[in-house]
């Protein structure tokens, strides 16, 4: 029976499901559905270990509980990996490995989270305290208890919590698919390896060591990365790329102390107003950076990535709305070109002197910028930041990567300190590749829309380490709800997206390529 079922499976794999009920998806599905209580409930036990990327204590914590998952669903060698440098979090490795199996998945999320400011987040709501809610705070939803009896739950209920989203949904997803797998009776037929980083907030500082040390363990055809939202329409997306990321910290300065506005004012040189000349000489009012040579490595997109773009429906009305603003910071480019095709120069924020209640009337003594510089393919961490080192050189300042001394104060009226974190260069696996086709097919066949197929993502991971380091394509399945406020305060998660989740997943694990 068992035979049959997987036989069954691979036989409607390749049609286009119209109605998403085929027998492989009734049966995964059969798996999970009577045990939705009994899943929220883990999933809730879950989010509430704190995550927080910047406390080892707690990130172990978490690798312990999704060993312990692991074990469970009968995830053969579930244990820790480590990078052998100090203070790094470990990451949680375990394997399914089928008898004769030539192909070889390794999948993907991270168990670690953004840092909360409780203050921030909703009245009734503790980040780590998972709450369930009617439908978003926003839209009108309100908070109930979380079930305890056996009955349905609505899959537009959300359940609010850091992580709840980003991306302990991944870890669970993952794991869950297998286990519905494992409960149908169904065969995989390749081999399954299962890879949580503790890391991934702050940047995979040691990911790559990670992936070095394990190389022979790791080895497979292609890494399936679960993390990031869906499309705002709601339809299931595979994403083959990601931006880059790196961070820059700009300071100017001013005098060595705080000066009264009125006795120093229009003579003492003001570093707040210093800072905000400069940052304009950056990017104009259209959204067009203008940075010498900040587009000119960029690679275009390929013929196949194009019509890809083209067919996906443009969410920009929709979260336009959503987010009250009348007009893009870039006009002559849609929100999906913007978000692929280009990389950015964000203000995270900007500090100074207080403002409002706690202001006063002085002249600032230095004013402090972070950038967030996202990048496409093609660009590189280290030349695109000494592009914005050499604009503002051109600026007229002197550049340090350290205080200022004071001999070097008095001598030069424009002082910037900049000083950069460590980055990751963009990545994109092809639409063409035999690895992206069937995923495609398997993604189509649990769902009754189309799919959509996005280029890249806006978003950056570190997704170029598997190909330097491994040699291996990463292909990304996001399964959260697009408007899940990741990073931010009231983070939630769609539970319908939890279950969606695990059959797309599982879809994945059984294909053939």
């Amino acid at each position: 029976m068992q035979k049959l079922g997987f036989v069954l499976f691979l036989s409607v794999l390749h049609i286009h499901s119209i109605s998403g009920q085929d027998q492989f998806i009734q049966a995964i599905r059969s798996s999970h559905q009577g045990r939705h209580q009994e899943l929220l409930k883990e999933y809730t036990q879950f989010c509430a270990l704190p995550n927080t990327w910047n406390d080892p204590e707690q990130l172990r914590q978490n690798a312990v509980f999704i060993v312990e998952m692991m074990k469970k669903r009968g995830i053969s060698n579930a244990r820790t990996i480590e990078a052998n440098v100090p203070g790094a979090i470990p990451a949680v490795y375990g394997e399914i490995l089928s008898p004769g199996a030539t192909r070889t998945l390794v999948f993907y999320a991270h168990y670690d989270g953004q840092p909360v400011n409780p203050a921030k987040w909703a009245e009734g709501l503790s980040p780590f305290k998972p709450q369930l809610a009617t439908a978003a705070l926003d839209k009108g939803g309100k908070f109930i208890d979380l079930p305890t009896a056996n009955g349905p739950l609505d899959d537009d209920w959300r359940l609010y919590g850091r992580a709840t989203a980003d991306d302990k949904a991944g870890v669970f997803t993952i794991l869950n698919a297998y286990d519905a797998i494992r409960r149908s009776g169904l065969n995989p037929g390749i081999n399954l390896k299962f890879f949580f980083e503790g890391e991934e907030e702050r940047g995979s500082t040691n990911l790559g060591a990670i992936l070095a040390t394990n190389k022979d363990l790791l080895k497979a055809d292609a890494w399936i990365i679960v993390d990031g939202p869906m499309h705002a329409s709601g339809r299931k997306q595979i994403t083959f790329g990601v931006r880059g990321d790196v961070n820059m910290n700009l300071t100017v300065f001013g005098a060595k102390r705080p000066l009264h506005s009125g006795n120093y004012g229009n003579w003492a040189p003001n570093p707040a107003l210093k800072l905000v000349h400069l940052l304009a000489s950056m990017k104009d009012n259209k959204g067009k950076v203008l940075i010498k040579g900040f587009y000119d490595d960029v690679v275009p997109l390929s013929k196949s990535e194009r019509q890809a773009l083209v067919a996906i429906p443009d969410p920009a009305p929709i979260m336009q709305k959503e987010l009250a603003f009348a007009a893009s910071e870039n006009p002559q480019r849609s929100y999906l070109e913007s978000i692929t095709t280009l990389p950015t120069l964000n203000i995270n924020g900007i500090e100074s002197a207080n403002v409002g209640r706690l202001a006063s009337n002085i002249i600032p003594t230095l004013a402090t910028v972070t950038l967030d510089l996202r990048l496409v393919k093609g660009n590189d961490t280290k030349r695109q930041v000494q592009k914005v080192i050499d604009h503002v050189k051109k600026q007229g300042y002197y550049v340090l990567d350290r205080e200022p001394t004071e001999e070097e104060r008095l001598q030069h009226a424009n002082i910037a300190v900049i000083r950069n974190g460590e980055g990751y260069n963009a990545q994109r696996t092809s639409m063409d590749l035999p690895i992206s086709q069937a995923v495609i097919k398997a993604v189509r066949a649990t769902s009754a829309q189309e799919i959509v197929l996005m280029p890249s993502a806006g978003g950056s991971l570190p997704l170029y380490l598997f190909e330097e380091v491994l040699s291996v394509p990463p292909i990304t399945i996001p399964v959260v709800n697009y408007d899940n406020n990741q990073h931010g305060e009231n983070e939630n998660l769609r539970i319908g997206c939890l279950w969606e989740g695990i059959e797309t997943v599982a879809a994945v694990m059984l294909m053939k390529w």
